[in-house]
């Protein structure tokens, strides 16, 4: 099971309290994490990547392992203890301002 950790307002959007787990077949990426939470809780749709593009949303921000994966292709395996449920995968809406 992967462990997903949402920021609050997604949480609240998709009416889950704390984790989310998932159950994904096959490699472990970001695009296969997102494609199962949002087909899992459609209303996530458009909020963390563009409806059209698929890209990470600009002020959205991917964590694992104490790592920044927000750069990473969406297709390159995430780290192992992700994929074994040790550690979560970590979606946090970034700050911006001056």
């Amino acid at each position: 099971m992967i462990r997903v950790v949402l920021p609050q307002h997604l949480r609240t959007l998709a009416r889950v309290d704390g984790e989310v787990t998932l159950d994904i077949a096959g490699p472990v990426t970001q695009r296969a994490v997102l494609d199962t939470l949002e087909a899992r809780y459609p209303m996530l749709r458009g909020t963390i990547r563009d409806h059209v593009t698929l890209k990470r949303r600009a002020f959205v921000r991917f964590f694992a392992c104490e790592q920044d994966l927000s750069h990473e292709s969406p297709d390159t395996p995430l780290p192992d203890a992700v994929v074994t449920g040790t550690e979560p995968l970590l979606i946090v809406g970034a700050m911006a301002g001056g």
